[in-house]
């Protein structure tokens, strides 16, 4: 009785560890017909979701595809999607969408408003996206309006130790939010830093880079940063350290603007940072190698969380050439989206429970996917994000456009869906499948939220 039920323990496990192994063995079956066929329902759903925001939420910022409405962030549009879209819109060769909203933009994108906006979403959003549409067209009334946006945007970095308050009036030049955190004081350097090279004014390059060494020369003395910090005393009210939200970016940003713009001093950032990140919050659980939570004084374990935003890392690591991390990690998130058939936004990793159920229609997971192919060539991360593509449809797809989840376990739905659906998901889903010719990866860098963008010859 005692072997038949020892026997039995180690036939469940055996089962329960095998649900949580990568189903990949029909990996090479994927050929390069199949995956071209991949990114044409990628495009066709791209499509789908454009035309339900023309259909209910035309001029507005985004659409909302239950009740089949608009909403604009602060009352009134600044036209978020079509400037988050354009620049996958042109990468996939939708010509007529992408002229129908490069039109829209040019000519009814209106940043004199008396309204406070968040810097952060502002510059990653429109900043970077009229500067990647810029790019794509030349079209000079898009520079026009990011240098607009730009000079509107400046005077959030007047605070004493350089680091950006977190809103400002577009109009007035108010700002307000002493209390920010890394990624919103050092997610703007691409932004600001391209701005400056496409205009000959080095302030923009100048001011952003002050708030992410202000950032860097914060970190502890074991090299991590906390989770936030007032940007007028300088002094860090909250501790914790982690990769997600409201850091995650910031690490990012390190890296790629070494990469975009070969500063050295980001490149010296990086390296004593991703260092004391490996160290300090990399932790090899059962259940697989993730990056959990820590105090960044002390570098003492605090929890075991991870998300979907935490998702980026492999495709940070693949940039910083540690391979072997990011296959890891991917497979961690592969464990963390089959849990319930699509990722929710925190995980519990020791216990493998979910701890915050929604799921906004993040992008995260794909673009590690999209990274680890182009970097190793192996087809599994295409077979990988078939298998997200198809939850993803399965359970976020709506009569108009893209519905985020409200419960990942219970697939139920909330009435949202917001501009990197474009910006990122679509663009990333369709760059995993398409040739590789859809985008010259090795001389652009992406934004955080997907804009590619490169130095002007």
């Amino acid at each position: 009785m005692l072997k038949t039920l020892k026997t039995s323990c180690v036939l469940l496990v055996l089962a329960f560890s095998a649900s949580f192994q990568p189903n990949l063995a029909h990996a090479a079956d994927m050929s390069e017909a199949q995956s071209r066929t991949m990114a044409n329902k990628v495009k066709r759903e791209t499509q789908h979701a454009w035309l339900a925001y023309k259909q209910y939420a035309w001029g507005h910022d985004a659409l909302k595809p239950l009740s089949k409405s608009n909403h604009d962030w602060y009352g009134t549009s600044l036209l978020m999607t079509p400037v988050d879209a354009l620049d996958t819109l042109l990468i996939m060769g939708l010509k007529k969408e992408a002229k129908e909203a490069q039109e829209l933009i040019a000519t009814k994108l209106n940043f004199d408003q008396d309204i406070y906006v968040q810097n952060f979403e502002i510059t990653i959003r429109l900043l970077g996206g009229l500067l990647s549409s810029y790019q794509m067209t030349g079209d000079k009334r898009l520079l026009k309006l990011a240098e607009d946006l730009g000079d509107r945007l400046l005077p959030v970095f007047d605070s004493p130790t350089g680091m950006p308050y977190t809103h400002i009036n577009l109009k007035t030049g108010k700002v307000r939010g002493d209390v920010s955190n890394p990624a919103e004081t050092g997610t703007l350097l691409l932004e600001f830093g391209m701005l400056s090279k496409l205009t000959n004014k080095p302030v923009y390059y100048d001011k952003a880079k002050k708030a992410l060494v202000a950032t860097y020369e914060r970190r502890s003395d074991i090299g991590l940063v906390g989770s936030n910090i007032n940007v007028v005393t300088g002094v860090w009210t909250n501790k914790s350290s982690h990769i997600g939200g409201g850091i995650d970016s910031y690490y990012e940003y390190i890296y790629k603007c070494w990469r975009l713009f070969g500063d050295q001093d980001c490149k010296t950032m990086w390296d004593n940072s991703i260092k004391s990140v490996n160290q300090n919050l990399g932790d090899e659980a059962a259940s697989g190698f993730w990056y959990g939570h820590a105090n960044m004084e002390t570098g003492k374990r605090n929890a075991t969380l991870y998300g979907s935003l935490d998702a980026f890392m492999p495709a940070l690591l693949v940039l910083g050439g540690d391979l072997d991390r990011a296959k890891r990690l991917q497979e961690s998130g592969l464990k963390m989206w089959r849990l319930h058939g699509i990722e929710p936004e925190s995980l519990d990793y020791q216990k493998m429970t979910v701890e915050s159920a929604g799921y906004p229609l993040r992008p995260e997971i794909i673009e590690s996917a999209y990274y680890l192919y182009r970097a190793t060539g192996d087809v599994k991360y295409r077979e990988m994000g078939k298998e997200f593509f198809e939850d993803f449809v399965r359970y976020c797809r709506e009569k108009a456009g893209y519905a985020a989840l409200k419960d990942v376990r219970t697939k139920a739905k909330t009435d949202s869906m917001e501009s990197f659906l474009f910006a990122e998901t679509f663009k990333y889903y369709y760059l995993l499948f398409a040739p590789k010719s859809a985008l010259d990866f090795d001389n652009v860098t992406f934004n955080t939220e997907a804009h590619p963008l490169r130095l002007p010859k």
